[in-house]
C-alpha cells in the first residue's frame, strides 16, 4: 500500500527565465508524487510559477499542475520568440553566447537612459497575456488545494505585500515580477508595486505564521556563493545583482536560526514553547548548475534555453528527493548558519 505524501511548504525564488529551473524542480516533484503542497509562496518567476502549479492543481492534480506549467513556458517562450530585447542567433552556443550577451549590454545601455513610462508609454506587458491564457483567476480565489502566497515591494512604503489566494490576479502577479527598469509600477488598489524580489525572495514568513506544515523547501535560482571573484563589468554587475536579490532571504534565514537556537539552548521558557515552531528548514540549491550563467541569460525566453533549465531543474529535484526525502517531517536538510549566515 503506498504510503501517504509528506506534506511540505515551497518557498520559489524569482530570477527571470532562471524560473524555468523551478519548473523543472516542480514538475519532477509533482511526478515523483512523494509530497504534497501545503503552502506555495514565490517571488517574480517563483510566484509565476507558483500561481500556475495551484491552477493547474486545481483543475486536475498533479498532472494537471505539470501540464498548466509546461503550457505556461511553452508560452513563454512563444512571447519572447516576438517581444524579447535578448536572444540569441542560431548557433549562439558555439561562440560563447556572444551575440545575446551584446543585446543584452545593448539593452541595458538603453533602460539605463530611458523609464519604461518614456520606453513603453502604453504598457504592454507580453507576460499579462500569457497569464491570462494559462490561468483562471477568477476561479484560483476559491483554490482550497494550497495555500498560495504572491510577494510585491510597495513603491511608496518599501515593504512587503503579500497576495493571498483570494487577492491573487493577473496583476498582482505582474507586481510580483515588475522590474522597475522594464516596466511601469503596477498599481493595485491605489497603491504602486514592483518586483518582489527587493524585498522578499522569496519571503518566508507566510509560510511560517499561515500554514500547518513545520516542512519548508526554499528552491533557489540566485547563487548565494561563487567560487571567483567577478572582474568584468558583467561580471560585476551579474554578482551585484545576485547579492541584491538574496539579501532579503539571508536577513530572514538569519531571523529563522536565531529563534530555533533560543529554542534549541532553553532560552524560551516552557509556557512560551508552543508558540513557537520548530521549523524543519530544506534547501534546493542551483548554485552548481546556475552559477555560471549570466545576467543576460536571465531574460533569455528562447525554448531551447527554457528546456536547458527545466532539465536541470528536474535532476536536481532528483538528488534532492535521493538524498533528502527520508528526513522531511522529521529534521531539517540544511545548516542555516553555515549556508546563510
Amino acid at each position: 500500500m503506498s504510503q501517504k505524501p509528506k506534506r511540505i511548504n515551497l518557498a520559489l525564488q524569482g530570477g527571470g527565465a532562471h524560473g524555468a529551473f523551478t519548473w523543472g524542480v516542480l514538475d519532477r516533484l509533482l511526478e515523483d508524487g512523494r509530497l504534497a503542497f501545503d503552502g506555495l509562496c514565490g517571488t517574480s518567476a517563483g510566484a509565476m510559477n507558483a500561481v500556475v502549479c495551484a491552477h493547474g492543481m486545481q483543475r486536475g492534480g498533479r498532472d494537471g499542475a505539470r501540464a498548466a506549467l509546461e503550457e505556461f513556458w511553452r508560452r513563454v517562450a512563444a512571447a519572447g520568440a516576438v517581444f524579447s530585447p535578448v536572444r540569441g542567433l542560431p548557433f549562439d552556443a558555439l561562440f560563447g553566447g556572444a551575440w545575446r550577451a551584446a543585446s543584452h549590454a545593448a539593452f541595458d545601455t538603453l533602460t539605463r537612459s530611458f523609464s519604461p513610462y518614456q520606453l513603453n508609454p502604453l504598457n504592454f506587458n507580453p507576460l499579462r497575456q500569457v497569464l491570462e491564457a494559462v490561468v483562471d483567476f477568477d476561479a484560483l480565489k476559491a483554490c482550497d488545494c494550497v495555500e498560495l502566497f504572491v510577494c510585491a515591494t510597495n513603491v511608496r512604503s518599501g515593504k512587503p505585500r503579500i497576495f493571498r489566494n483570494r487577492e491573487v490576479s493577473a496583476d498582482a502577479v505582474l507586481a510580483s515580477a515588475c522590474l522597475p527598469y522594464l516596466f511601469q509600477a503596477v498599481e493595485i488598489d491605489g497603491e504602486a508595486y514592483w518586483d518582489g524580489g527587493y524585498i522578499g525572495n522569496p519571503a518566508i514568513y507566510p509560510l511560517i505564521y499561515e500554514t500547518r506544515t513545520r516542512d519548508i523547501l526554499v528552491v533557489h535560482i540566485n547563487p548565494i556563493a561563487v567560487k571567483e571573484v567577478p572582474r568584468t563589468a558583467a561580471e560585476i554587475l551579474d554578482r551585484v545583482n545576485e547579492i541584491s536579490f538574496n539579501s532579503s532571504l539571508v536577513r530572514e534565514m538569519r531571523a529563522i536560526a536565531f529563534v530555533q537556537k533560543l529554542i534549541d539552548d532553553g532560552w524560551i521558557k516552557d509556557q512560551h514553547k508552543s508558540q513557537l515552531r520548530k521549523l524543519r528548514m530544506h534547501a534546493l540549491s542551483a548554485d552548481e548548475d546556475l552559477a555560471h550563467l549570466g545576467l543576460d541569460t536571465k531574460l533569455d525566453a528562447s525554448w531551447d534555453n527554457l528546456v536547458a533549465l527545466r532539465d536541470k531543474g528536474r535532476a536536481r529535484a532528483d538528488l534532492w528527493l535521493a538524498a533528502n526525502h527520508a528526513a522531511v517531517g522529521r529534521s531539517a536538510t540544511v545548516d542555516l548558519r553555515a549556508a546563510y549566515l
